[in-house]
């Protein structure tokens, strides 16, 4: 049974750091490109960041330079997300999710598998 559980999401304050892991399990994922989504109260499931197999990256633009996405060097199913300069409009319900296939998408029904997700909240 495959599974994708979240770790990492809590309260922070507005500038402060969080990292959020994803550790997938019940099949091979260290070749399937894996990402992260967030979905705040009231709003559709936006994209956040993506990875491959070999590291390429891709990063929705009100994230880029603030946060990074990576894989654990060894195990390739741990995937994390650095979010550092948090603002109160990252608040969110953050997702990791994984593709059958090893190419980066920003689209979340290409993606077949999710975790449960993990909350993150920044406060004012």
């Amino acid at each position: 049974q495959v599974q994708l559980v979240e770790s990492g999401g809590g309260l922070v304050q507005a500038g402060g750091s969080l990292r959020l892991s994803c550790v997938a399990s019940g099949r091979t994922f260290s070749t399937n490109a894996m990402g992260w989504f967030r979905q705040a109260p009231g709003k559709e499931r936006e994209f956040v960041a993506a990875i491959s197999w070999s590291d390429r990256l891709y990063y929705a633009d009100s994230v880029k330079g603030r946060f990074t996405i990576s894989r654990h060097n060894a195990a390739r199913n741990i995937v994390y997300l650095q979010m550092s300069s948090l603002k109160p409009e990252d608040t969110a319900v953050y997702f990791c999710a994984a593709r059958l296939r090893d190419i980066v998408s920003v689209t979340s029904s290409d993606y077949a598998y999710w975790g449960q997700g993990t909350q993150v909240t920044v406060s004012s």
